[in-house]
């Protein structure tokens, strides 16, 4: 079944949505390759995520996969279209092409867009009437944040990886500072600030390592509540 040009499955495994989107991602990348016969840095950067990037992140709230080979897959796309710019950057490292074009990985684009769809909900940013319902954490025993989310346990993998679900480690482990941002933009602006300056590549997390349920303190490790890291964020793009 489609809705809103999302496949949905009987298992809600979105296996048909993501061939579907990698397949329209790569007809783009080769409209791209015949018509454009020199890309320099700035102009693939702009045709990537105009053209291609659009598709691969369209409602991916919905169809976010947790397969490791999927993501694997979605990952191929932009590894193969950072090959189209100028040879000196082609024969680089995956991780060094997306540092010199200032571009994440996709995973780390579906985790930022579930953060903000989380952040928008509980804030109440949509119309409480069609909203999604994401249970919060009532007692007042232990410590806790203000939007702190209740932590449900499931067995199958259908209720496991849907978006109320597998968003809730990863919303626990942003601190209070992030959570209760004012504004969409100063979510985000914290977000890549704890982010972007881990280890030394930046913005680049490997999707082959990152375990959805694991949150993104767990991934990063504890780095990510240090006060004193220096964020620079000069010259990073995060669009």
């Amino acid at each position: 079944m489609k809705d809103l040009w999302v496949i949905f499955d009987s298992e809600l495994n979105f296996v048909q949505q993501c061939k579907e989107k990698i397949n329209t991602a790569y007809s783009c990348l080769g409209i791209i390759k015949r018509n454009f016969l020199y890309l320099d840095e700035d102009a693939f950067v702009m045709l990537y995520k105009s053209l291609v990037r659009s598709h691969l992140e369209y409602a991916n709230s919905v169809w976010n996969p947790h397969r490791l080979g999927l993501i694997k897959d979605l990952e191929k796309v932009q590894m193969r279209a950072t090959k189209l710019v100028i040879i000196t950057i082609k024969n680089l490292t995956y991780k060094d092409r997306l540092k010199r074009l200032k571009l994440p990985t996709l995973k780390y684009r579906h985790i930022r867009g579930d953060m903000i769809e989380v952040y928008k909900i509980l804030t109440n940013k949509y119309d409480s009437r069609v909203n999604l319902y994401l249970e919060k954490q009532q007692d007042s025993i232990t410590r806790g944040r203000s939007l702190k989310l209740l932590n449900n346990r499931y067995h199958y993998d259908l209720r496991k990886f849907s978006f109320a679900c597998r968003i809730v480690n990863v919303w626990k482990s942003l601190s209070e500072i992030v959570i209760s941002a004012d504004t969409t933009d100063r979510l985000l602006c914290f977000i890549h600030r704890l982010i972007s300056p881990m280890h030394h590549t930046d913005v680049c997390i490997d999707a082959s390592n990152f375990q959805p349920m694991n949150g993104i303190k767990q991934h990063l490790g504890e780095s990510i509540i240090r006060r004193d890291i220096c964020f620079n964020m000069s010259g990073m793009s995060f669009c």
